[in-house]
């Protein structure tokens, strides 16, 4: 897995472009990658939902909870779906609309300074080992590619925006995570 520099988009990702995302403020790099874990609707997995959602699509009428979020204008740089697919929606080098009002290090908007992959679960059902693979290969791809990355600044929603978002959730086991990240980060250098 690797990052293409010249356009900002993982090589081998589905590549589904979000209007949701604007430039990162001047002379802004990332240096987090935050991970957050969405399902729709909420606890079911599969079908078109997420990819509507981040391209302003959602079929509202398809579920009750769509006409909650319809509105929303959000995205993220990456989706990691169940069977470990990637879907990017957002170039790296672009500031996606992931963190909401967060906070990291004593830094506001997280969204200016960070990468966010969603993987695609709910807090209390355990996440695919082939998202934890994918979330490695992720992880080495994006640490290669930009410098101010390193495995030590991957965070979850939860500890950027605490008291207001709760995912990846407690079933989403960092241990195992972060054993296989240090594992493909050695392997890609």
């Amino acid at each position: 897995m690797q990052v293409d520099l010249a356009s900002g988009l993982l090589r081998g990702a589905v590549q589904i472009a979000s209007p949701n995302c604007d430039a990162r403020p001047a002379g802004v790099e990332a240096d987090l990658i935050v991970v957050h874990g969405i399902s729709l609707p909420p606890g079911q997995f599969g079908g078109p939902w997420i990819d509507r959602l981040f391209t302003n699509t959602l079929a509202l009428e398809a579920h009750p909870y769509f006409t909650e979020i319809g509105e929303l204008r959000v995205s993220s740089h990456l989706v990691v779906k169940r069977d470990g697919l990637i879907t990017q929606y957002v170039k790296f080098t672009d500031r996606a609309w992931h963190a909401g009002k967060s906070s990291f290090g004593g830094r506001e908007a997280c969204n200016d300074f960070s990468i966010g992959i969603e993987l695609e679960g709910a807090d209390t059902v355990a996440y695919e080992s082939s998202q934890y693979r994918a979330l490695s290969r992720i992880v080495a791809a994006l640490c290669a590619a930009y410098p101010r990355l390193s495995t030590d600044r991957v965070v979850g929603h939860s500890d950027i925006a605490p008291g207001r978002k709760t995912d990846p959730g407690p079933a989403f086991d960092w241990t195992y995570a972060r054993h296989l990240i240090a594992k493909a980060c050695a392997t890609a250098h």
